[in-house]
């Protein structure tokens, strides 16, 4: 499995990790996350799909930026990712916040979404009850103003996120992952998570779409995840049993299993059209 490692302009310039040929998937982490968080995806995917994953502007090996976070400055550049590898579309993967910015690319280009697969995500803070709300900014952004850095508070973290504890290789993944954070530039995507919202664009979803979830999940639960998935228009749920809130990680081979059939199922009703 050989991989390409690119640099994508103009700044602030985003750095995505490229394997395989085929059909174009694009990995979205979550907030805590890096490219670095799909490791045991790519070998699966590449099989079959050029299959990309970057690091969000602020996040692993992309640049920071100044001035204060839109949270549709995500889906610009994910836009220019896309057109970078000169693709019309792409079959786009988003973890939790990766998922949210999948619904705001799809809200600003709708025609260059091909499919979403949305995994352990939700619509937007607004359905999240006041205490969730506290709660998240505490655990995430509270200590790092108080001036603790993002290794301090991964531990914490990392422990709220894993749907079997005592999954130590787990448990050491997800505490690398959020100790790569760019502090400023974390503190700036909470902000902009809190005050985003996705509830009105669910109807307006007109591409196939897979919504996974762990069955573990706590942050964003099964119930949630059907609650999604019913007010996306022909979306189809997947369960991923012994997983919590990072599915394709804690359990990648049902994971790749899973979206790699759903994909490929769409591949071969295309051919037939």
């Amino acid at each position: 499995m050989q991989k390409q490692t690119h640099k994508i302009g103009p700044s602030p310039f985003i750095s995505v990790d490229e394997y395989g040929e085929g059909d174009l998937v694009i990995f979205l982490h979550g907030i805590g996350g890096n490219k670095r968080n799909w490791l045991s995806n790519f070998e699966s995917f590449s099989k079959h799909f050029k299959t990309v994953a970057w690091d969000a502007r602020g996040y692993g090996e992309s640049d920071d930026y100044d001035g204060e976070l839109n949270f549709d400055d995500f889906a610009q550049d994910l836009n220019k990712v896309i057109e970078y590898f000169s693709r019309k579309k792409a079959h786009i993967v988003g973890l939790s916040m990766g998922g949210r910015i999948a619904f705001t690319f799809f809200k600003n280009f709708p025609s260059k979404v091909a499919s979403l697969v949305l995994c352990d995500t939700h619509k937007g803070f607004k359905h999240f009850t006041e205490e969730q709300q506290n709660e998240f900014i505490r655990l995430r952004k509270e200590p790092l103003i108080s001036g603790k850095e993002p290794s301090d508070i991964a531990p914490i973290v990392a422990k709220t996120l894993i749907g079997n504890i005592n999954n130590s290789d787990v448990y050491e993944q997800l505490v690398d992952s959020m100790n790569r954070l760019h502090k400023l530039s974390y503190i700036k995507s909470i902000e902009a998570s809190v005050k985003s919202d996705h509830t009105d664009i669910l109807h307006k979803i007109d591409v196939p779409t897979l919504v996974v979830v762990g069955e573990l999940d706590t942050l964003t639960p099964p119930d949630l995840a059907k609650e999604i998935a019913n007010e996306i228009p022909n979306a189809k749920l997947e369960i991923i049993s012994g997983a919590g809130h990072l599915s394709n990680i804690e359990q990648p081979d049902i994971f790749n299993n899973k979206v790699i059939k759903f994909l490929l199922n769409l591949r071969q009703t295309h051919n037939k059209t």
